[in-house]
């Protein structure tokens, strides 16, 4: 294994935590999940997002902060591979789009100051999927207070991400997740893993399931 931190990214839906979930088992790996369920604000955003985007997005970063500090700077001594299914950064992220731009500049002087104090990961993993497929995936796991999100605030999620990534030529595995069934088909696991086996480049490197 050529990486010792591999972080999973996506839009709502993706499918990150199932892939963290079957990787980290794979690999033996130490996993990270993002607790999004103690946001107490999280479901409050999505049915009023002008008045709650602002604390939503500053808890998400406090936690998330909290989360990486603690895993990512305490050894393991069993496990030399650690997988996360968000990367810190995602905090930025979905700042930019729900945040008017007064407030989104406050949140990146934060961001900056506590984004500096993490380890980054080896490779980032972008899982990336129509929105259509999304949606689809969002209603089959029937989190309610995510049943109503529109189309074009995933679509300008999915813009940011790729903007980000590219803009930065962060060491991405781009994985084309529009026929994807992780748990259903053995054979998009494997193709996955042997991606894994490979070493890459800074830069994008594009996977498409079989």
């Amino acid at each position: 294994m050529n990486y010792h931190f591999i972080t999973i990214e996506g839009n709502i839906g993706a499918g990150k935590t199932t892939l963290a979930h079957l990787l980290s088992k794979h690999y033996n790996a130490r996993l990270i999940l993002e607790e999004f369920a103690d946001n107490p604000f999280l479901a409050k955003f999505y049915e009023n997002p002008q008045q709650f985007a602002f604390p939503v997005e500053l808890f998400f970063m406090a936690e998330r902060y909290k989360q990486l500090k603690d895993l990512l700077h305490t050894q393991d001594l069993f496990n030399s591979v650690t997988i996360s299914d968000y990367l810190f950064t995602k905090c930025l992220l979905f700042a930019k789009v729900t945040l008017p731009m007064d407030e989104f500049r406050l949140y990146q002087r934060l961001f900056d100051i506590i984004h500096q104090q993490l380890i980054q990961p080896d490779l980032l993993i972008y899982l990336h999927s129509p929105i259509q497929k999304l949606q689809e995936n969002i209603k089959k796991r029937n989190r309610s207070y995510e049943q109503n999100i529109p189309d074009d605030y995933l679509f300008n999620l999915q813009e940011t991400y790729t903007h980000y990534i590219k803009q930065h030529n962060i060491k991405t595995l781009f994985i084309d997740m529009s026929n994807a069934d992780l748990l259903g088909n053995p054979r998009h696991m494997q193709t996955i893993t042997e991606a894994l086996d490979k070493e890459y480049d800074q830069g994008q490197h594009y996977l498409s399931l079989p």
